[in-house]
């Protein structure tokens, strides 16, 4: 087998997107709360266990982040 060209990494390629049944924790979760973040189509929402729901956004990034603040928060 032939080495992946200069500058690719070798490997499947990266994921394009996640399915939309994937649920990512954004990390570990406060007292009585527990989030997680949901794709709908191109984009990803942040809920938690309480009734929160984040802002749909785009970058998956960005909607953990939402949650993690959320998680923060008193």
């Amino acid at each position: 087998m032939a080495p992946p060209p200069s500058g690719t990494a070798p490997g499947p390629p990266p994921a394009l997107s996640e399915p939309a049944s994937q649920a990512h924790p954004p990390g570990p979760p406060a007292a009585g709360h527990s989030a997680t973040t949901i794709e709908r189509g191109s984009f990803c929402l942040a809920r938690c266990t309480c009734g929160w729901a984040g802002p749909a956004r785009r970058s998956r990034d960005r909607a953990r982040t939402d949650a993690a603040e959320h998680l923060a928060t008193p």
